[in-house]
């Protein structure tokens, strides 16, 4: 079975490890009601896609614990069954619950980070150094950086380790501001992440028609632009981290 928490055991492991990263935040900073949070299916369908090839897997968020669930990821096309089959089942979502912090994450261990959406992330994914870190690590030791939806605002500030953002001059995707606009959250959002990504020197792309899978991968970068693109997202990492941990 995939794991939440593996043990320092694990880099001694030859299964593959993938680290997935969610949100802590439950709310809009600008309106407090209105409650946010983990896309849900963009973490179970790139789980389930992990699960099925045997790569060990772990949850991590920027302060640990419990990560909140959007509503509208509950709803009507999105909660679908791999996203139902997991909110079902107590023993996944305690692992909702229990969240690995930054600090108690060794990025040598892991061949793949996995930034998944939900406005939630635009609050607490940008600024958190722990993450940072993390990322930056994995990468220079030639592992596999992704994000879909909103998780590349997980990449905004994270650089490579000799001041230049990571995503500097590299292609790639994430929720656009059309997409922002069409689902009725642009004036509660703090920021514009397409906008910000791009300052960061990255080259953006994305789908003329709003809510469409799209995957954009550069080298060992792997971007989806929504929720509909979690499956191809992942399975585009699973290939590269397959390929690299074959050579």
């Amino acid at each position: 079975m995939s794991s939440a928490h593996p043990t320092s055991t694990n880099r001694f492991s030859t299964s593959p490890r993938i680290l997935h990263v969610v949100t802590n935040v439950d709310h809009y900073a600008a309106k407090p009601d209105r409650a946010t949070g983990l896309w849900l299916s963009e973490l179970t369908h790139a789980w389930d896609i992990f699960a099925d090839r045997g790569f060990e897997q772990t949850i991590v968020s920027p302060r640990g614990g419990y990560s909140p669930i959007e509503p509208q990821s509950l709803k009507f096309p999105f909660f679908d069954a791999s996203a139902k089959a997991w909110h079902s089942e107590p023993s996944q979502m305690a692992l909702l619950g229990t969240t690995s912090k930054p600090e108690d994450i060794d990025p040598n261990d892991y061949d793949a980070i996995y930034f998944t959406g939900g406005h939630g992330v635009m609050f607490d994914f940008p600024d958190s150094e722990g993450l940072q870190s993390i990322t930056q690590t994995i990468w220079n030791n030639g592992g596999v950086v992704s994000a879909v939806c909103h998780g590349y605002a997980g990449l905004l500030n994270t650089t490579d380790g000799s001041g230049t953002p990571l995503v500097s001059g590299r292609n790639l995707t994430g929720f656009s501001w059309a997409e922002e606009i069409a689902a009725m959250v642009s004036k509660l959002v703090p920021y514009n992440v397409e906008e910000e990504i791009q300052k960061r020197g990255a080259k953006y792309s994305k789908n003329i028609v709003p809510f469409t899978s799209n995957v954009v991968v550069d080298g060992r970068l792997v971007t989806g632009q929504n929720p509909t693109s979690a499956k191809a997202t992942a399975t585009k990492v699973a290939e590269l981290v397959t390929s690299r941990a074959q050579k």
